[in-house]
């Protein structure tokens, strides 16, 4: 039997594959395979492969071709104009000369997601005071497994020292990151579970030299990124939030050799538990309404 039904969503049609209704091919995810514990692969569903073409645009180039996509998702070139076409539709991605780039529905719907998000709301007048009182770069932050994804930055500091609102880095290499797997031990053990390359000289690659220092982290309530990531770029970082509820983190950045880091750890310590305080009054506001 043939599945031949269409689902439209938001203008987005899913056309899953024929085969019998209950085989491989059968599913409105389109083909799939179950991994060995019977989940599904998600890279396998229509919504999988969606995912992974939207990832695509990982802020390196902001126009991508059907080539550049096919070598970044594995997908086939095939697949991929059928997709990319849809998603066009709707507004998620945009033609351009040279390929495809996001479209602006995505930049509307990622400003809501930031502007609704509670610590945003709350973090944003300390970190403007913070950023005017210590003229460096603030950087606040939140896990999403083994990464870091950075909801806002206030510039005091030359530019290229600074990360896009959005962007992504490896949790175990930045201030940041560090701040809050310190404080929570299920994030811990996806960044252990994670690749952890050397990214430069001083870039901590060892399970157990990144466990020792965290554990010192949880003792001083800092963190630190002595050029991990970038080499001559420098963080400080502290948690928000309460033990066993840890929000996101605050950090400042500067240029190896010119860091305070004693006055830099006062005031990003400072700044995070003021965020926390705010952040919490706002929570407790929205319960009450």
């Amino acid at each position: 039997m043939s599945l031949n039904l269409k689902l439209v969503t938001s203008g987005l049609e899913v056309e899953p594959t024929e085969g019998p209704l209950d085989g491989p091919g059968g599913s409105i995810t389109g083909s799939h395979a179950a991994t060995g514990n019977g989940q599904r692969n998600p890279e396998r569903t229509v919504l999988g492969r969606i995912a992974s073409i939207m990832e695509a645009f990982d802020g390196s180039r902001q126009v991508l071709g059907l080539g550049d996509l096919s070598e970044r998702t594995g997908l086939p070139k095939s697949t991929l104009h059928r997709l990319a076409d849809q998603l066009c539709q709707v507004g998620w991605m945009a033609r351009d000369s040279g390929g495809y780039r996001l479209g602006i529905r995505m930049f509307e719907m990622g400003s809501l997601a930031i502007e609704e998000n509670t610590l945003h709301e709350a973090a944003l007048p300390h970190l403007q005071t913070l950023a005017a009182k210590t003229g460096m770069s603030v950087h606040l932050g939140i896990l999403d497994r083994a990464e870091v994804v950075h909801l806002e930055k206030v510039t005091a500091g030359p530019p290229r020292l600074t990360a896009r609102r959005g962007s992504r880095a490896p949790a175990y290499c930045t201030a940041l990151g560090k701040a809050i797997a310190a404080y929570d031990d299920d994030a811990l053990r996806t960044i252990l579970a994670s690749p952890m390359p050397r990214r430069t000289a001083n870039t901590i690659t060892e399970p157990f030299t990144l466990r020792t220092e965290l554990s010192q982290i949880r003792k001083s309530g800092v963190a630190f990124d002595r050029g991990e990531l970038h080499d001559k770029i420098v963080c400080v970082a502290a948690p928000i939030g309460q033990s066993g509820d840890t929000l996101g983190a605050v950090s400042l950045t500067g240029v190896a050799g010119r860091m305070r880091w004693g006055l830099a750890a006062e005031a990003v310590l400072s700044t995070a538990s003021a965020i926390s305080n705010a952040t919490y009054r706002c929570r407790n506001v929205g319960t009450r309404l």
